[in-house]
């Protein structure tokens, strides 16, 4: 009889503090969370077995407890602080950097190492030394460089469509945009030119596709398995990666690094630069004087720093995980920019009418700075990302103990653990009627010159903010801009029978998707 009690007090203390005291984590901190989290899985558990996309996750979660300034989540069962007041955000992500200097690192650096070493996912002193390392890629001046490259990809892709003796063009524009960054990537970045157009199984665009395919069970079983029992997959050194990837990557940088150093070859990317670093040769931050858009953030300024030596599989991981935002979340911003264009047509021929005097005005030949003083532009991509931002959602890890002071009368003193993370909910800010009144419209006006300066800084951020921001503004925005001027000046997108109208969010995959595509047509302009 005893034995049976002292059987049953143990698994009642396990369940207890395994699955129970964990998911009252903020209750006990007197924080408002919600009343019934899942075991194990937590507030994001419908997202898991893919009853809600991530999107919708986010939404839900910034939408819940209406006049807070925070609250807690648990996620996967790790106790998360949602922030939803841009003041907050403010102290965390700049005056207080300092106390929130890493992203959240699920993917262990010994178990998947391309991952886990690269720019994002790196932490303190090793994020701070590489930062600056790379920011000279990304600068208005290199810009300039890639963007004769990227407008031969440009004018490679339109010219393919331009060849068919057809009206009408009718396509699902993933697939096809995809297509494009993959060789705009390829070229900027690794030096390689590829067609994916005219060769659509191409081992470059094959690879890239394999790499930033998030759907399947198996991916979403990593992701949770990553943050339950990290220290396990980190003993049996899961990757996320597939290990063909990974070699082909690996063995694309190490062979491009050898070509150039044997023939001499100086490429003004990013494999350059990171060369360069390997040697001890370090590029600074050129001033420019050229206003590259609305969107663009500002580099912090992280002062001189040691570096430690520079490895091939250092240099890979960098070039990966640029790949593989330029491969995915360039191109999700070319789909829900393309869908919007479609279906809001009197903002498409707005936006023609200012490509078609740009054009006029450089004599019939688009160049950088007639490009980024287009104003129409800037406006309807800075609306496409505030709308469908392509990083749904960011975090903070405090690294250094930080008290959030009370501010409202059911408030008092917030002091956070190391170790705690912070999400911050971009989608839910962006879709706030309080900053963006009628969320839902897509209204480019909402970033002309007498509204843009009203926007809180704080409250639109598709590239992330303080100096943990996306390093590749200028170049996400350059290639959009160059892509739809170009298409723009040969098509009209127009829906076809395939469109879903109203757009719907994919809930197979972590990438932000259309539930069925987006299917739209490329109708040939009569001139």
């Amino acid at each position: 009889m005893i034995q049976w009690f002292l059987g049953v007090a143990a698994l009642a203390a396990i369940i207890y503090y395994f699955c129970i005291k964990p998911i009252s984590y903020w209750r006990e901190r007197g924080v408002k969370q919600n009343d019934r989290p899942t075991w194990l899985l937590g507030d994001d558990w419908k997202f898991i077995i893919r009853k809600e996309s991530f999107f919708e996750f986010t939404v839900r979660c910034y939408n819940q407890f209406q006049g807070t300034r925070y609250y807690g989540i648990y996620e996967s069962g790790q106790p998360t602080l949602l922030i939803k007041d841009p003041e907050i955000l403010r102290k965390i992500t700049v005056k207080d950097f300092d106390h929130f200097t890493n992203h959240r690192n699920f993917i262990p650096e010994e178990a998947d190492p391309l991952f886990g070493k690269n720019l994002f996912f790196s932490k303190g002193e090793k994020w701070r030394e590489m930062r600056p390392i790379l920011s000279p890629a990304f600068t208005s001046s290199k810009m300039r460089t890639t963007f004769v490259l990227i407008s031969k990809c440009t004018k490679e892709f339109v010219n393919h469509f331009l060849k068919k003796n057809q009206k009408c063009i009718e396509m699902e524009m993933k697939d096809t945009f995809t297509r494009f960054t993959n060789d705009v990537i390829a070229t900027s970045a690794f030096g390689v030119e590829v067609d994916s157009l005219k060769e659509p199984d191409n081992e470059f665009y094959l690879m890239g596709k394999e790499a930033t395919d998030l759907g399947g069970f198996g991916i979403m079983f990593k992701f949770i398995a990553y943050s339950l029992v990290p220290e396990l997959m980190k003993f049996l050194r899961i990757t996320l990666l597939k290990q063909a990837v990974i070699k082909f990557f690996c063995d694309l940088v190490d062979n491009t690094m050898q070509v150039r150093e044997k023939n001499n070859i100086i490429r003004p990317d990013m494999i350059h630069l990171l060369m360069e670093a390997k040697k001890g040769v370090h590029h600074k931050e050129e001033n420019s004087d050229v206003n590259t858009g609305f969107t663009t953030v500002k580099e912090a300024d992280l002062g001189k720093r040691h570096v430690t030596e520079l490895t091939n599989l250092d240099i890979t991981a960098q070039a990966v995980v640029f790949f593989f935002a330029g491969f995915d979340s360039v191109s999700s911003l070319m789909c829900f920019m393309s869908h919007e264009l479609a279906v809001n047509p009197n903002i498409q021929t707005k936006l023609r009418n200012e490509i078609e005097e740009t054009l006029a005005g450089c004599g019939g030949e688009i160049t950088y700075e007639a490009l980024l003083k287009m104003k129409y532009m800037d406006m309807v991509i800075s609306e496409s990302l505030r709308k469908w931002p392509s990083t749904v959602s960011t975090d903070r890890v405090c690294t250094k103990p930080y008290t959030i002071e009370a501010m409202n009368a059911d408030e008092k003193p917030l002091h956070i653990e190391k170790g705690i993370s912070l999400m911050i909910p971009i989608v839910g800010i962006h879709r706030d009627p309080k900053y963006y009144p009628d969320p839902e419209r897509f209204d480019p006006e909402r970033f002309n010159d007498e509204n843009k300066g009203k926007i809180d800084p704080f409250t639109y951020m598709p590239f992330g903010l303080g100096p943990r921001n996306c390093i590749g503004s200028r170049f996400a925005l350059l290639e959009t801009k160059l892509l739809f001027f170009h298409l723009l000046s040969h098509f009209e997108l127009v829906p076809v029978e395939k469109t879903q109208v109203p757009l719907k969010l994919s809930r197979k995959t972590f990438n932000l998707t259309a539930e069925k595509g987006f299917w739209l047509g490329l109708k040939r302009l009569e001139k």
